[in-house]
């Protein structure tokens, strides 16, 4: 189990590396830079741009050098918790980002637990009690779920809070406590605007996992180890816990390499619709002004939680099923 943590650590260093070169390149692709768009943005306002001031901006910002020094610096910073400078806001990037990076987090756990509450009895119910009416109006709601974007969803919660009763369910605290410190009041508002975004991003995670967790243990239910059960007389609520669930709780863990990164790139755009103060508005507007710097901080970070989440996932499928960690040899 030691060699087989090691070495899925050590894939992650390679991996993280390829990724943030890949990033870089790809935020370089469009034509231009931050300055160019900025300078189109004032020749549309009809404002004169001083040549001289944007050459001493490009020269400042490094944008006059060639892309792979600008990688390595970047690269360099992060390594010492410099993730750069935004453009846009004139501010290092750890400022900029602030307090919407640890909201967006907060929401991205609770809409996962969110997920997994809801999603584990009522797949557990619909595998149980197959072709019952439950189980029809579950997946029913399981479709609808599927099919519903997100941020279609917000705009109808937000046309009918606003219709029939008269109040707005976008942000995510009260306006007084927008732009002040953090407090006791402050984090109590902040959790009570909390489950109208949470329902909302987990919506669609939700019922896709409903599906998987039906789908899998409906098809564990048919092998022979539970007929075998069934026949030696083990009660169904024993059986049905020690063997199949646990066999399809597999594709469950897996699930966490994938569903953090999916909830947070999922929710930007209901960020936006909804008014919320988390990363997704800022790395819109990133990658719409070309700021680099910013863009790409966003995106390291969602290629880091990923990276994260896969290894979180492999450790605790090892854990769970001892075939994983056995392939290949006794030690891993």
């Amino acid at each position: 189990m030691g060699n087989y943590i090691i070495r899925r650590v050590l894939t992650m260093i390679p991996t993280l590396l390829v990724i943030s070169m890949l990033v870089f390149i790809i935020i370089q692709l469009p034509p231009g830079d931050y300055l160019t768009s900025y300078i189109a943005e004032l020749r549309s306002q009809g404002e004169s741009v001083d040549e001289q001031k944007i050459a001493f901006l490009r020269e400042q910002y490094g944008l006059d050098r060639p892309v792979y020094e600008q990688y390595l610096v970047w690269l360099g910073g992060m390594f010492q918790g410099d993730f750069g400078y935004s453009f846009e806001y004139s501010l290092p990037v750890t400022e900029v980002v602030g307090d919407r990076l640890f909201l967006t987090v907060l929401i991205s756990v609770v809409t996962i637990l969110f997920t997994w509450i809801v999603a584990f009895p009522i797949g557990i119910y619909s595998a149980t009690h197959q072709y019952s009416w439950g189980d029809y109006g579950l997946s029913f709601l399981g479709f609808l779920g599927l099919a519903t974007p997100n941020f279609l969803l917000a705009l109808i919660m937000l046309y009918f809070a606003n219709v029939y009763f008269g109040t707005s369910i976008g942000g995510l605290m009260a306006p007084e406590y927008i732009n002040a410190e953090w407090s006791v009041d402050k984090l109590l508002s902040v959790l009570e605007h909390l489950w109208i975004p949470v329902v909302v991003i987990g919506s669609s995670g939700t019922a896709g996992m409903i599906r998987r967790l039906r789908a899998n243990l409906l098809d564990e239910l048919q092998k022979q180890y539970v007929v075998t059960g069934r026949a030696k007389g083990l009660p169904p609520g024993k059986l049905l816990v020690k063997y199949p669930l646990r066999a399809s709780l597999n594709f469950f863990i897996a699930d966490i390499g994938n569903l953090l990164p999916t909830v947070i790139s999922g929710a930007e755009i209901v960020a936006v619709v909804m008014s919320l103060p988390t990363t997704g508005p800022l790395l819109l507007s990133a990658l719409q002004s070309q700021d680099m710097y910013l863009a790409g901080s966003f995106l390291m970070f969602l290629a880091t939680l990923t990276v994260i989440g896969a290894l979180v996932s492999d450790l605790l499928l090892a854990v769970l099923d001892p075939r994983i960690r056995l392939q290949g040899g006794p030690d891993k």
